[in-house]
């Protein structure tokens, strides 16, 4: 954001960009810094050396993985929460529950097909009854002719 900041200010005004340079070099938030020389053939492309470079992105590493462990535990007791089921150190119980609870997820779905049937059932006989009364109704003649006014 700051560079940004300072490519902005060189477009705009030249000297608000230097000032803003000056800030980030002397808060030490851009450059290499002076302090580490820099020698030829030392093997670093940039401000540290290489196991500078590494243990800090073996730090951020550990940090993310740290983060993603405690997302994990995060996760596990809210789907302990949300009933789902967790084991409970008995095999043998963990399986009878399983199965009782597919059989109950089984029940469920029968009973929603059934519903549904129920309900095309009811559908069709309504549908059927609006049928029946529109054919022995009386048919009209039509529509009714405009007359002409004289």
């Amino acid at each position: 954001m700051a560079i940004v900041l300072m490519i902005l200010g060189f477009i705009w005004w030249w000297p608000l960009g230097l000032l803003i340079l000056a800030a980030l070099i002397a808060s030490g938030r851009i450059g290499c810094g002076w302090r580490r020389p820099m020698f030829v053939g030392s093997g670093s492309m940039g401000c540290w050396s290489h196991d500078e470079h590494v243990s800090k992105w073996e730090d951020k590493m550990a940090r993310m993985q740290e983060k993603m462990d405690r997302v994990r535990a995060k996760m596990e007791r809210a789907r302990a929460s949300w009933g789902a089921p967790s084991s409970s150190g008995n095999r043998a119980f963990d399986e009878y529950r399983s199965e009782t609870l597919k059989r109950l997820e089984e029940e469920q779905r029968e009973f929603k097909d059934f519903l549904e049937r129920l309900r095309f059932a009811k559908d069709r006989d309504e549908f059927d009854q609006f049928m029946a009364e529109r054919r022995s109704r009386p048919r009209d003649e039509g529509p009714q002719q405009l007359r002409p006014q004289a």
